[in-house]
């Protein structure tokens, strides 16, 4: 926390406006606007609740094939499977780990050829590094399919110089209680087009019509802020660059540390790109590194109490999404065999680190 979400929080038990809606809301949809660029936002309880929400206004039914990045945190599938369609994975490419452009285009063309166009196209931007939107747009616009793009970890990061989440016809944020600023658990929905965003607010509201009773011509659902956790939003905005200075920070302290041994490989930024590393992120090669693997780190660690975990489990090799359709080849179930995810919270301590420092000196015999 910072130093004035308090006040905001405050402000909202002055005026006894806790419930859903209120001037906080109002105020964080503001802020986001002028920091992403985008014309429009809705703040909302959950980065799910935001994806959720596009595919309904995207037209998704039972049956529809929905393509998802297979590298990625579930909640970028699984409102694929709530509205009843098909989640269509794809593997990664190598530079930034997120979805392949070449593996998009087969998956679209196959797809259209046997009657299955996509409805929508979810690219996500892994651990804050933006993907390759240039291509994934093209395809995306060639073929006529809307872009609903994962930016949950992405706040402040950018693509030649544009920030995450307005490249898409709808892009979500997160800022559940692990994301680079967080609102407890909540999210946004970003877009150009205004009509989305009012449209999401009215599904988001229960749906309720403008009646003097309570009439409703749609289904509906209760997902918008509250007053409260916006509030917290607004003081965690003022704190943003200063958070993503840290991350990024936290990032360089790993390089110098590790980045000499080999069989190490960080993801680096690729020209134009500026992630806010929202997690610092490696790749282990056990062949060179004389036999240590990502799982003797990551048990190393633990034995000191030190969490790290292995990158995401790629969602075609999930239980529950077994059987469906995936495209590509083994770069992601290689990437979730050799990664790690390192500890990266904005408040470590230089003493935490070092604790940290002393563990990995011990695991690679480091002076």
């Amino acid at each position: 926390m910072g130093d004035t979400e308090q006040v905001f929080v405050k402000e909202a038990f002055d005026t006894n406006w806790v419930a859903p809606l209120g001037p906080n809301v109002d105020g964080f949809e503001r802020d986001l606007q002028e920091y992403t660029g985008s014309a429009h936002a809705a703040a909302l309880s959950s980065g799910t609740a935001a994806l959720h929400l596009s595919l309904i206004m995207l037209g998704v039914k039972p049956g529809d094939t929905v393509i998802c990045q297979s590298l990625t945190f579930s909640a970028s599938a699984n409102p694929i499977a709530y509205l009843g369609a098909v989640p269509v994975f794809i593997d990664s490419e190598h530079e930034t780990w997120n979805m392949c452009p070449d593996a998009l285009e087969q998956a679209v063309k196959d797809l259209t050829s046997k009657g299955k166009k996509p409805k929508a196209i979810i690219p996500v931007h892994l651990y804050g590094m933006p993907a390759r939107m240039d291509e994934i747009i093209s395809i995306a616009q060639h073929y006529d399919i809307p872009i609903v793009e994962d930016a949950a970890e992405a706040l402040g990061s950018s693509l030649n110089g544009r920030k995450c989440g307005t490249f898409g016809k709808l892009g979500i944020l997160s800022f559940n209680g692990n994301k680079i600023i967080t609102t407890s658990g909540g999210g946004a929905l970003l877009s150009a087009d205004e009509a989305l965003i009012q449209k999401a607010r009215f599904l988001a509201t229960q749906a309720r019509d403008p009646a003097p009773h309570y009439q409703h011509s749609h289904i509906g659902y209760n997902y918008r802020m509250s007053n409260v956790l916006a509030g917290i939003g607004r003081g965690q905005m003022q704190v943003l660059p200063q958070r993503i200075e840290q991350r990024r920070a936290i990032f360089s302290f790993y390089q110098e540390l590790l980045g000499g041994i080999p069989g190490i490989r960080f993801l680096n930024e690729p020209k134009g790109c500026f992630s806010n590393r929202w997690l610092t992120t490696l790749l282990i090669d056990p062949q060179m590194t004389g036999g240590i693997t990502r799982e003797d780190i990551r048990q190393a660690l633990e034995a000191r109490n030190i969490e790290s975990r292995p990158l995401w489990k790629p969602m075609h090799l999930q239980p529950v999404f077994e059987g469906n359709p995936y495209f590509g080849g083994q770069v992601a179930e290689k990437l979730f065999e050799k990664g790690l995810c390192l500890p990266s919270g904005s408040n470590m301590t230089a003493p935490e680190k070092e604790r940290i420092a002393e563990r990995m000196r011990q695991i690679f015999h480091l002076k």
